[in-house]
């Protein structure tokens, strides 16, 4: 079979040839819920403490899509830092399959020198989930270094879904969330049951190490009201 020309090689699906040709956007929640509901094995984002997130796009097209948050479980990051704003967790990764290679590596690449110039936060970690057949491979690409594995845990399915069981004591304001109520009547009426699952491998990413000084953070681009539109040169 010969080779594909450009024009061939754009109507198969595959847009640009190189990752460098992306961009990476700063985005709201609603920007990429759908996005990541459709492409990540979780095809979920209910339960998540959300920080930031950033959509990958090839011209006008959202190809990926990034979420950072806070650790899923309680005090989890004093293993990792003095305080817990120090500390983001890699929530969500995903990509579409006709991607450039290494597409993986610039998007978090991207996204991990904005956090650095535009944040406080000193360490990422994120989980790799043998459950579904991922090690960790960009993570160590991206020089994340592997520091364990986790104890073996358990989701609950529900409707032809996978949900963290702490998904179920997601509160606001003192009381459980509408999402929560829902799922632990599902459990309850057999609607709803546990898996157990695999250890997860833990990566750990030091964006700024002891001493290294902070730059002042540009308060125009974290937090609420963050622009949809801030591209990430």
């Amino acid at each position: 079979m010969g080779s594909q020309s450009p024009n061939e090689a754009m109507e198969a699906g595959r847009l640009t040839t190189t990752a460098k040709q992306y961009s990476v956007k700063l985005a709201e929640r609603g920007e990429i819920k759908d996005f990541v509901e459709k492409y990540h094995y979780s095809k979920s984002i209910n339960g998540l403490m959300i920080s930031f997130c950033f959509a990958l796009y090839d011209g006008e097209r959202m190809i990926g899509a990034m979420i950072y948050g806070k650790l899923a479980m309680a005090n989890a990051w004093k293993k990792y830092g003095e305080t817990a704003d120090e500390v983001l967790e890699l929530r969500r990764l995903v990509l579409i399959d006709e991607t450039a290679r290494f597409s993986e590596s610039y998007f978090i690449g991207k996204t991990l020198r904005w956090l650095k110039a535009n944040t406080r936060v000193k360490t990422i970690v994120s989980y790799a989930d043998p459950n579904y057949g991922h090690d960790g491979t960009i993570y160590r690409a991206t020089n994340f270094a592997h520091v364990g594995m986790t104890s073996p845990g358990r989701v609950i399915m529900w409707e032809g879904k996978k949900y963290h069981d702490k998904a179920i004591r997601t509160k606001y304001k003192g009381e459980l969330k509408p999402f929560a109520k829902r799922l632990k009547t599902a459990l309850e009426q057999n609607e709803a049951y546990y898996v157990k699952q695999k250890p997860k491998h833990i990566y750990v990413y030091r964006i700024r190490r002891k001493g290294d000084g902070l730059k002042e953070v540009n308060a125009q681009t974290t937090g609420k009201g963050k622009p949809s539109e801030f591209t990430i040169a």
